[in-house]
């Protein structure tokens, strides 16, 4: 599969935000896009990539331009 499924743990370790946080922004519509499979929270691992770099785009600070 080119566009693996990950799940909470894996985001979690990815991103060094806490699963608790995770799970609140889920709840909140907030962070990246996540679905259940099964019991399971998941996400596909371009989303989450997209993601981080998304949120690097938008809270960049300094640097040359």
């Amino acid at each position: 599969m080119d566009d693996p499924i990950i799940d909470t743990d894996t985001v979690s370790g990815m991103t060094g935000v806490p699963k608790g946080t995770l799970r609140y922004w889920r709840h909140n519509n907030e962070g990246p896009a996540s679905w259940t499979l099964g019991r399971r929270v998941v996400y596909r691992r371009s989303e989450v990539e997209r993601w981080i770099a998304e949120q690097e785009q938008t809270t960049k600070r300094g640097g040359a331009a």
